[in-house]
């Protein structure tokens, strides 16, 4: 599976969602999609995207969280596993992107690559529901199920290591993060997604 594909597999159901991006190939083949203000691309903050979409959760739990990250980030900052577990936020849904690679910046591999699993992680930290899943179609109906369950989801989907040819987006951090807010501030009835 490519991750552009899962990506798109999802996109029209992104649209009044919080989205949050770690940096690199994610960021930069979701904004090509299409970029929405609804969308923050985390820049220069490898392995932060799952405790800012934490915050935005807990501040903003009315709205529905996705963080789209990478095996990398996540095993950058595994302590970013056992801190959702412990707040559980039931409005958020963390996706990891595993390619067992650093694509983004060089491609080496990852540990994942010789046998480390997010998916076991991630349980083992506490997060209530953690799957692994391999195909679109099994990662659209990972992302359905855990959207409905109002309960705090990881889905690792593995990925081909493989990615767009640039991998920043042409968006300035300063203009992201002003639109984001914006967009967070207008947020409210009309894009609510009970956490309950």
């Amino acid at each position: 599976m490519l991750r552009i594909d899962a990506l798109q597999s999802v996109y029209e159901k992104l649209q009044d969602r919080v989205v949050i991006t770690i940096m690199g190939a994610v960021a930069a083949e979701l904004q090509a999609i299409g970029h929405r203000p609804n969308q923050f691309y985390l820049q220069h903050a490898m392995g932060l995207a799952s405790s800012m979409g934490l915050g935005v959760a807990l501040t903003r739990p009315e709205l529905s969280v996705v963080v789209f990250d990478g095996d990398g980030s996540v095993l950058m900052n595994l302590g970013g596993l056992t801190t959702l577990a412990r707040y559980r936020p039931r409005n958020l849904v963390h996706v990891v992107f595993d390619n067992e690679s650093l694509l983004s910046v060089g491609g080496f591999p990852t540990a994942t690559s010789t046998g480390s699993d997010i998916t076991a992680m991630a349980a083992a930290a506490g997060i209530p529901r953690a799957v692994t899943v391999r195909t679109v179609e099994d990662f659209v109906a990972a992302f359905d199920e855990a959207i409905a369950a109002h309960e705090l989801t990881t889905i690792v989907a593995k990925v081909d290591a493989k990615g767009p040819a640039g991998f920043v987006t042409d968006l300035a951090l300063l203009e992201n993060r002003f639109e984001f807010q914006r967009w967070l501030k207008k947020a409210g009835a009309r894009t609510a997604h009970p956490a309950s």
